[in-house]
């Protein structure tokens, strides 16, 4: 018999192939939510086991009843009991309805109580104070405003590690989705609306950032990075920060705002007061396409890079 006719080989391709498929989604899991560095990201990973282990309190016993079923209820089994003319157990009845009400009350109760824990808004417990960040979600690029630092960065997130990062959200065009895996939880940005979140990172490192929701033909380039150091490294950064690059006023906001993808991180030295405000008003109108009127998803022609 050839190679493709052996039954044996077309049921081991048959595996093969939606195991390849399915491996290189499962090794990205090492650096998303299943690997929180943070707070917030672990409380959801708690509620994500809790979840799958009252879930799997139903699963495993029906899967492993049906093979017990099919044992036992075997053609050469005669000590089965054969009632062709049953038709109702009350017990059974209590059972098959009990179980899964069960399961529905604690999921429910889990969903209930870590929705009010992990409520967006709600201020982390810490005795350090927050680090307030404005964010705005461009197309297709991130800007971070520190308004206390009046310094603003794009495309890289620096925060001090172990303390509360309360962010302010809001969005310049399309509906995006703020999330950083490892933190914690994703929310959205949207024009003419402010959202917040609070995040902490408990450990230093370097954190994937994305946009989350599909907002057009540069959304694949529209990442940044996030930055935990300690609180030495994190004020060098803000006195680097503010010692180069360029001001961001309007102007400079006017070019920022310019469709492109793939921005490399630049920072601010200054930002214009009110920037934030004004840019949640819309008083800088509709931003505009890109240069040669493309289709974006290009490099940004910003020429001024900050540290």
């Amino acid at each position: 018999m050839n190679r493709s006719g052996d039954p044996f080989l077309s049921r081991l391709a048959r595996t093969m192939v939606p195991a390849s498929l399915v491996a290189p989604l499962l090794g990205g899991c090492g650096s998303g939510v299943l690997d929180p560095h943070g707070p917030v990201g672990a409380s959801e990973k708690l509620i994500l086991l809790d979840s799958l282990v009252i879930m799997l309190a139903i699963v495993v016993p029906i899967i492993l009843a049906t093979f017990l079923f099919a044992w036992w209820y075997r053609s050469g089994n005669d000590k089965a009991t054969y009632r062709p003319n049953w038709a109702f157990s009350g017990h059974l009845e209590l059972i098959v309805w009990a179980i899964p009400t069960l399961v529905i009350v604690f999921l429910g109760g889990i969903a209930w109580f870590g929705s009010q824990q992990l409520d967006p808004y709600r201020p982390l417990a810490s005795k350090a104070k927050p680090v307030e960040v404005q964010v705005v979600s461009l197309d297709w690029k991130w800007l971070f405003i520190y308004p206390d630092e009046h310094v603003a960065s794009v495309n890289r997130l620096v925060i001090p590690v172990d303390t509360p990062v309360h962010f302010v959200l809001t969005a310049t065009g399309a509906m995006n989705s703020f999330f950083v895996p490892q933190l914690g939880s994703q929310i959205y940005t949207m024009a003419g609306m402010v959202s917040q979140l609070n995040l902490e990172a408990g450990q230093p490192g370097v954190y994937h950032g994305l946009s989350a929701q599909f907002s057009g033909a540069g959304f694949a380039g529209m990442h940044f990075q996030v930055h935990a150091v300690s609180a030495a490294d994190y004020a060098r950064w803000l006195a680097q920060a503010r010692s180069g690059g360029a001001a961001l006023d309007q102007a400079a906001y006017r070019r920022l705002e310019v469709q492109s993808s793939h921005v490399p991180p630049m920072t601010y030295r200054d930002v214009a007061p009110q920037l934030f405000k004004d840019i949640v008003d819309q008083r800088f109108g509709p931003a505009p396409g890109p240069p040669g009127g493309g289709a974006g998803g290009q490099d940004h022609p910003l020429a001024e890079k900050g540290a």
